[in-house]
């Protein structure tokens, strides 16, 4: 009988370690899905910051059509990934190219000292740098939980768990454009103030 018994013995513990290796990927998972709702936070509230901004500049600079153009346009296309369910790799696309257009924007208002001068302006730049700055600590945290789940997934023997669970890798949030990763720092010189936008 005793050869049964520790038959018996190591099933139940595979099973007990099955059931627990189960729970962490759950909860794994959940943590992901969590973190990355607080990043589509701070993404929808650079959204809804940059109509406003693109009116200011229109005030000063109207006829710099292209660059605005290309902003409404940015912000436009990474609001449908944002909808249409891309992904935080499709999402970080469609922000890059947003990030990539608002430093045009800011490079057009340094060629106007009323505008970088503005009262407006200056609280929305503001506001954007402090958006930006959630959105990199919210990346990074995102990016931590990610890497977490992903290296269970592929380890030994929790894969086994993993594949039987159908537990997925989860894509992260990052870019691989140099001009992007670089901060865009807007100077504003004569009034003695200075912000950046820190990328996505």
């Amino acid at each position: 009988m005793t050869p049964l018994w520790i038959v018996l013995g190591l099933a139940v513990l595979i099973a007990l370690g099955f059931v627990v290796s189960y729970n962490r990927f759950v909860r794994q998972r959940n943590l992901v899905q969590e973190s990355w709702r607080q990043v589509d936070v701070e993404l929808t509230r650079r959204h809804d910051l940059i109509p406003n901004l693109v009116e200011t500049v229109k005030g000063y600079a109207a006829h710099e059509r292209t660059v605005l153009e290309a902003v409404t346009e940015a912000r436009t296309q990474a609001q449908a990934a944002t909808t249409g369910g891309a992904g935080p790799a499709g999402q970080a696309q469609a922000e890059n190219a947003l990030v990539r257009s608002l430093g045009g924007l800011f490079a057009v208002a340094e060629n106007y000292p009323t505008l970088k001068a503005d009262s407006n302006f200056l609280a929305l730049q503001q506001q954007l740098g402090e958006t930006e700055d959630r959105i990199a600590a919210g990346r990074r945290f995102y990016n931590g939980n990610v890497r977490a789940l992903n290296t269970r997934i592929e380890a030994f023997p929790s894969s086994i768990v993993a594949g039987v669970g159908h537990f997925a890798k989860a894509d992260y949030f990052q870019t691989d454009d140099p001009a992007v990763r670089a901060p865009v720092t807007v100077d504003f010189g004569s009034i003695g103030s200075a912000g950046s936008v820190p990328t996505a």
